[in-house]
């Protein structure tokens, strides 16, 4: 059996040695010793001398060993690509110019069995990567880049939250009522209660029963699950913040909306104005707004809303290819015809306002028409990034919603909500004027990274499982 360390006392990275020697000039000494660790990502034995090339989590240095002062010298010289490795010695610059670590001592941390970068055949097949996600970040710098600045986003969304005295919260994973948005969601057996439980579709109506109880501004960043399909744009398991403020409206919560996204961008780039997939995309303030029915209309060439006479609005999804079953009403069937004419030319940050009652069981009937909500989406590089809406506060129209959506799920429509009682009766303790927005995380993340699969931006994506 191999002996292992159990720790090494390093005190520098190599970023660390880049600030601290950066100036030292070639075949100078700074006569500092140090102590650096991380894996070994190139090794060259030139005779009486080796270089080997050390990563760690802030970026590389070079290691400098000699056969007259580096104890173990032929050892150090046959490190294999991957081992981790402390190194202590001098940091030096070559006569050559190389910022170095000069090695008097070094110890294998942990020896690899398995190589990296070109020397890992097929390191750039996509299953390889994601489902070896460890070897990965090694072999493929800009895939820690690409976390990272989710990582950093991440950050972002707290800090700015808390500044506006927010409060990050936690609720439930497990629901027993298959509710909180419509998806089809997954399913468990909670053994101990001998009774069926539902990964959550999203946390809305726990943190509305926060807001009942007290807690005027709430946020959650946390997974959700959705029992759909895998594309580059979906992933089953995913990431969002979910927020809502008490005495706020849709309107309140939309300016919210584009300063915090546009704001968190500036943070982790240093800009609003970036290239994804090579156009150009301006994230800064302010957003556009339209309705569904006026980017619907502009996309059809005629006027379209949720009025228009129900048999032209199937005449012109069939035009599209579509089949709608005779249950979709015209709300729905308007929410279909924007999907398929106009929600892919959406390229910059555009603010859908207006959605139909029929599609919306959550959001409040909008002041000005009864037919539509106060609800709004944020649609950006041709997708959906954001969810929002003044809430329905009336236990009464929330049960009659609720109600529509469970006869819905028991024709069939594996998406639809049931009834949660629970959430009722929350309600008729009191909830306020409220607004609510949810904000899918990875998907900004993509943005910021500028990856076209939101795999990229997942440290391990969901796979099917490997073929025995």
């Amino acid at each position: 059996m191999t002996t292992q360390p159990y720790s090494f006392a390093h005190d520098t990275t190599a970023r660390e040695v880049v600030e601290r020697f950066g100036s030292l000039a070639a075949g100078e000494e700074s006569g500092v010793t140090v102590a650096v660790a991380g894996r070994v990502m190139l090794v060259r034995p030139q005779g009486k001398l080796a270089f080997a090339t050390l990563r760690d989590s802030t970026g590389e240095v070079q290691l400098f060993a000699l056969a007259a002062l580096t104890e173990q010298f032929d050892a150090f010289s046959q490190l294999h690509l991957g081992d981790w490795v402390g190194a202590v010695g001098e940091v030096v610059r070559t006569r050559r110019g190389e910022l170095s670590v000069k090695v008097a001592t070094f110890t294998v941390l942990a020896a690899t069995r398995l190589g990296f970068g070109d020397k890992w055949r097929g390191i750039n097949d996509p299953d390889l990567r994601y489902r070896h996600r460890e070897a990965d970040l090694w072999a493929n710098p800009s895939s820690r880049t690409a976390l990272d600045r989710r990582h950093a986003l991440l950050r972002s969304v707290r800090e700015r939250l808390w500044q506006r005295g927010f409060v990050e919260v936690e609720t439930p994973i497990l629901y027993p009522v298959a509710s909180g948005g419509t998806a089809e969601r997954f399913r468990a057996h909670y053994n101990a209660l001998d009774t069926d439980m539902y990964l959550r579709i999203a946390p809305e109506l726990w943190l509305k029963r926060l807001v009942v109880g007290g807690y005027e501004r709430v946020f959650e960043i946390g997974k959700l699950f959705r029992n759909e399909g895998l594309s580059p744009w979906h992933a089953p398991e995913f990431t969002t913040v979910e927020l809502y403020a008490a005495y706020w409206d849709f309107e309140d919560m939309m300016s919210l909306t584009e300063s915090l996204v546009s704001e968190c961008v500036r943070d982790v780039l240093g800009t609003t104005t970036l290239t994804y997939q090579g156009r150009e995309l301006e994230m800064g303030t302010p957003w556009r707004r339209a309705t569904m029915g006026e980017l619907v209309s502009e996309a059809v060439g005629r006027d379209v809303s949720v009025r228009t006479p129900i048999d032209e609005l199937r005449a012109m999804l069939s035009d599209r290819g579509e089949t709608p079953p005779p249950s979709w009403g015209p709300g729905k069937l308007l929410e279909e015809l924007f999907g398929a004419t106009a929600e892919g030319e959406l390229w910059a940050p555009t603010f859908v306002l207006e959605y139909p009652v029929e599609v919306s069981p959550l959001a409040r009937r909008h002041r000005a028409d009864e037919e539509l909500t106060e609800r709004f989406e944020v649609f950006c590089v041709g997708h959906e990034f954001a969810n929002g809406f003044s809430e329905l506060t009336d236990p009464d129209d929330q049960r009659e919603r609720f109600e529509v959506q469970a006869k819905a799920r028991a024709e069939g429509d594996d998406e639809a909500m049931e009834v949660d009682e629970d959430y009722l009766v929350a309600l008729q303790y009191g909830l306020p004027p409220t607004a609510g927005l949810g904000i899918g995380l990875d998907r900004v993340a993509m943005v910021l990274a500028d990856v076209a699969n939101i795999r990229e931006v997942i440290a391990f994506p969901t796979l099917r499982p490997r073929a025995e």
